[in-house]
């Protein structure tokens, strides 16, 4: 009984992912923690409270990832702040952003508004290395396998761009900092499933066989919470051209040497280095 229920499986889904018009959207979650130890002493409990709440859009999101076949567009949900809300929300795009990744031309570009400035940090998609593995668990309806890998970490640190200890150090900053910072080394964990065999997934992760539903990244996790395939909508999945186009290292530069000067701007204004 179970190997008919399962060549009836298998015939359904050949089915549905022949059409050659196959698409879907994913919808996910994403929840990061904060390390507010890095500040030590340096701040009062009420000051990382509202450091927190600043971060708050950034440490929790929405995105929906639109899918082909070829083509995936992954997006942040615009929230609105709530009223009474103010100050600046650092890392925050406003929803503007998307990351693009085309896995015929191997290439992923990731459309970023920053610093009221339009970016295109456009990156060539080498395979993963990705180990798989045989553990397997359930995710809303699909069965998903593990799959891990240790990955140079990229991403721009925006809690360690405001931090205090940062100024400190800016003295003394050599070429050879420079360098432990680029090659800081991520573990990542991944979720896919078989069942959807798209080689895509959120943010930038992609090269397994089978939609990513859940990524482990350090202190971010997302989760995919709904998932709708053909929708009777015909989904438009779109190349970015608008905004500056920067690898990822310079795009990088460029934040640092912002932030860096608007760090100069506030102690300039009497704030003694305070972080906002």
């Amino acid at each position: 009984m179970k190997k008919i229920l399962l060549i009836v499986f298998l015939i359904s889904s050949i089915s549905v992912f022949s059409q050659s018009n196959f698409q879907g959207k994913a919808s996910y979650m994403s929840k990061t923690t904060m390390d507010m130890s890095r500040f030590g002493d340096e701040m009062s409990e009420q000051q990382k409270k509202q450091m927190m709440a600043r971060f708050k859009n950034y440490l929790e999101k929405n995105f929906t990832l639109s899918f082909n076949k070829t083509e995936s567009s992954f997006k942040e949900n615009v929230k609105l702040d709530a009223p009474g809300t103010t100050g600046r929300r650092w890392g925050n795009n406003n929803g503007q952003g998307s990351i693009y990744k085309n896995l015929k031309d191997r290439e992923m570009i990731e459309d970023i508004e920053q610093f009221s400035k339009r970016f295109l940090v456009v990156e060539k998609m080498d395979q993963p290395k990705w180990e798989m593995g045989v553990e397997t668990k359930k995710i809303g309806q699909y069965t998903c396998y593990k799959a891990t890998m240790v990955k140079v970490d990229n991403k721009v640190d925006w809690g360690k761009m405001f931090s205090r200890r940062g100024d400190n150090k800016k003295k003394d900053s050599t070429n050879t900092e420079d360098k432990k910072e680029a090659v800081k080394m991520l573990a990542v964990t991944a979720w896919y499933t078989p069942q959807i065999p798209v080689s895509s997934g959120p943010a930038n992760y992609f090269g397994l066989p089978g939609l990513i539903l859940e990524i482990n990244e350090g202190r971010t996790t997302m989760l995919c919470t709904e998932i709708v395939l053909n929708p009777s909508e015909t989904i438009e999945i779109k190349k970015p051209t608008k905004g500056k186009e920067v690898n990822r290292e310079e795009y990088n530069k460029i934040v640092k040497k912002k932030t860096e000067e608007i760090r100069e701007q506030f102690k300039s204004r009497g704030r003694g280095g305070r972080r906002f």
